[in-house]
């Protein structure tokens, strides 16, 4: 069965990978750990602890893999807005430093 999830990190797809997504997955692009918490569909930063699951387990660091039992694939994870922001800060941050 396809799917269309890419990686929350760097919008690469993750089509050839077979879920479940193990916890030991990485994107091919990016080699983020994907089985994490920002690549969930229970992920939302706007409320408290970050997932709208309540029976699952608070996890602190949302970018780490973990063992979540309610762990579901975000088809919409990534955000290119949030990445073209990230990405401009950089710049920034470059032209500040004088790093080119």
């Amino acid at each position: 069965m396809s799917h269309t999830i890419a990686c929350y990190r760097c919008g690469e797809s993750l089509a050839d990978l077979s879920l479940p997504l193990s916890r030991h997955d990485q994107c091919p692009g990016c080699s983020a750990d994907l089985h994490v918490c920002k690549m969930c569909v229970n992920f939302d930063a706007t409320v408290p602890r970050q997932c709208r699951e309540d029976g699952a387990d608070d996890v602190t660091e949302k970018e780490r893999p973990n063992f979540c039992d309610w762990f579901k694939p975000s088809e919409t994870a990534f955000d290119p807005a949030r990445r073209e922001q990230a990405e401009a800060a950089e710049q920034q941050l470059a032209a500040l430093f004088g790093d080119d």
